[in-house]
């Protein structure tokens, strides 16, 4: 039996059906991607099966006793209690002899006493016999991993905070089924590789949202298709789905053509003079009727964005250069003696985890804080446009059009007049959806809203922090594409990893006690490019830990299985050697100006070398995992 079976469901707000009659089932094991535009009621389908919302028609089967961890979009601010008591909150029982037994461990490191060792001895055979030990261990790894204070009260956390302790509380409940809706949302990138590696060794099954590439490939083992109120099923990969959904899009636009050819046919026939009507077919009229019928219940497919970032005179070649800077708040030091220069046209991606410093350096770069040591030089001509979504705060009553227009029904673009209705078309939003309110927008409408109010103001210097959570991957795609093409400065914060390998020339990492780091290229070349020690605590998603070159006993391996392990020492050097080659040619400065043909070449042999690499060393393990008896 299925854990969760969905049949005929039907799901609307007053309006149009956002799920019409739809059917899907989830089976022990799978990690279910759901996909689909920004607006099309992902969302809503979570909280359907997470039982947040009532459906208007159809049946929801689930499994007797399944048990189902809900992570929503929104950061709940109800909650209250330490991260402890957050986290262990899903555990029952045994949550709270967790709380009682880390209460008295608090208590007993500052105090001690032979009552509340006494006290500890009780709680302890308590656990044991209702199998806490297990949650508490749970709940312990979860915490390290997510570098959370247990005794901080959950209510002064950051949004992003809040976010990881929500995480950690659905991971450790043990569901059954695991709902994510944009689960990377305000995660730095330490968080999110460790997310990927704990979910793909666990044996959780998984319904996600994501706008993660890198995640959605590595983690989804079917593809879900929300379009247009119908739901699709897609076995296979991420890639596999992409090209398998470009071939069904292209036949339903041939086979609506033919459509609508023929439709026109027979409008016109209809309407010919009073001879042909005295001989008229009546079953040909009952089916034109019905070819009306079936022309007006089409949903037309979403367009394509058509964002356009407006142009400004350029700046001088010199955008700033940092000498020697150090800022700091009390006593932590956030930057620590940086110099650096950032030329016209370059495109500088900002990596680190949260709270290490990453808007502080922009606005060093910026010149909105001054250092307490060194100097910023800052170029000429600089006109910047500052895309935050943490500090813009919009109103929840204003309209979509009021919000960009401000009361304006035009707008100039890059020198052009454009009608408030049609420039927001561009950004996807239909003309009912431009005069709501903002409140009712999705998250990813509205930082489809903020990048449209964004681009009305001329730039040459495009500041984005954190521009990607939740926009759908047509969007993020599109905009990948703009500020490649863009002729300005781009300074670029994001956990996004594909996004920061597609668009950035170079990166500016923090790392430990405030130093800046800089390396040429994106996310990946940072991987490639960090030092032995960095890479030792923060590995790479995918990568096995490397063992010494030398092969291990052959005990009862098959000849071939044996000449197969002598011989993959070799075959690991000489694609490490391969690597190195293709790193150094990446890692040159000049590497970035031979054109995106080339860099592309390059880049997607950098990623068959690892992937070859990660198969040898997967194989080595298999091998080397043979019992002297032959058996795995």
């Amino acid at each position: 039996m299925s854990l969760i079976s969905l049949q005929n469901l039907t799901q609307s707000f007053g309006g149009p059906p956002i799920l019409e009659e739809i059917n899907l089932q989830i089976e022990q094991g799978e990690r279910v991607c759901l996909v689909g535009r920004n607006g099309e009621g992902k969302s809503s389908l979570i909280k359907l099966i997470a039982e947040d919302l009532k459906p208007d028609s159809g049946n929801i089967i689930r499994q007797k006793g399944l048990r189902i961890s809900h992570i929503g979009q929104d950061v709940a601010l109800d909650l209250e209690g330490s991260v402890f008591e957050v986290i262990a909150g899903g555990l029952g029982e045994s949550q709270k002899l967790l709380k009682k037994y880390h209460d008295i461990s608090a208590h007993l490191g500052s105090h001690g006493g032979e009552n509340l060792l006494a006290e500890m001895e009780t709680v302890q055979e308590q656990l044991e016999t209702a199998g806490g030990w297990q949650a508490q261990q749970r709940v312990e790894t979860v915490i390290s991993r997510l570098q959370l204070d247990a005794d901080l009260n959950y209510s002064e956390l950051s949004g992003g905070m809040k976010r990881r302790v929500l995480l950690a509380s659905a991971l450790v409940s043990d569901p059954d089924l695991l709902l994510l809706d944009e689960p990377t949302n305000h995660l730095d990138i330490n968080a999110i590789t460790w997310l990927e590696e704990f979910l793909l060794s666990s044996n959780l099954s998984l319904l996600f949202v994501t706008h993660d590439r890198m995640l959605l490939r590595k983690l989804a083992t079917r593809i879900v298709n929300l379009d247009r109120g119908c739901l699709t099923s897609w076995p296979g990969n991420y890639d596999t789905y992409l090209r398998r959904k470009a071939e069904t899009l292209a036949a339903e636009a041939s086979q609506q053509t033919r459509f609508d050819k023929k439709l026109a046919q027979e409008e016109v026939w209809i309407r010919q003079g009073i001879k042909a009507r005295r001989t008229r077919n009546e079953g040909r009229v009952r089916e034109l009727v019905e070819m009306r019928k079936e022309r007006g219940a089409r949903q037309e497919l979403i367009g394509t964005a058509r964002m356009q970032i407006q142009k400004a005179v350029s700046s001088g070649k010199l955008v700033a250069e940092l000498q020697g800077v150090t800022f700091g708040y009390g006593d932590k030091i956030i930057i620590q003696n940086l110099s650096t220069a950032i030329m016209r046209g370059e495109r500088v991606g900002v990596i680190g985890p949260n709270g290490s410093g990453k808007t502080t350096l922009l606005r060093l770069l910026l010149g909105d804080l001054k250092p307490q040591q060194g100097t910023v030089r800052l170029g000429a001509n600089l006109e910047v446009a500052y895309f935050d979504q943490h500090r813009v705060l919009l109103d929840e009553n204003d309209t979509v059009i009021n919000y960009v227009g401000e009361g304006n029904d035009t707008l100039t673009i890059n020198g052009r007049q454009k009608h408030i209705i049609g420039y927001l078309q561009d950004f996807l939003f239909t003309p009912d959806r431009a005069r709501s309110p903002v409140g009712i927008l999705s998250g990813g409408e509205r930082n489809r809203l903020l990048l449209a109010k964004l681009f009305t103001k001329p730039a040459n210097i495009l500041v984005l922090d954190e521009p990607t959570n939740d926009l759908d991957v047509e969007t993020l795609e599109l905009l990948e594409e703009l500020l490649f093409d863009y002729k300005g400065t781009v300074l670029l914060v994001s956990h996004e990893r594909a996004f920061l390998n597609n668009v950035v020339t170079s990166t500016l990492v923090l790392e430990k006690e405030g130093k800046v780091q800089g390396y040429a290229g994106g996310y990946d070349d940072w991987l490639m490019q960090r030092p032995a020690e960095m890479a030792e605590t923060k590995p790479a998603p995918e990568k096995k830990t490397k063992k010494k070159l030398k092969p291990a006993g052959i005990g009862k391996l098959t000849f071939k299985e044996a000449r197969e392990l002598e011989s993959l020492p070799q075959k690991i050097e000489a694609l490490e050697a391969q690597q190195q080659e293709t790193y150094n040619s990446m890692a040159d400065p000049s590497f970035y100006q031979k054109g995106s043909a080339l860099m592309s070449q390059a880049k997607a042999r950098s990623e068959e070398l690892e992937q070859a690499l990660f198969i040898a060393y997967k194989r080595w393990e298999e091998l080397e995992a043979i019992d002297p008896n032959g058996k795995k």
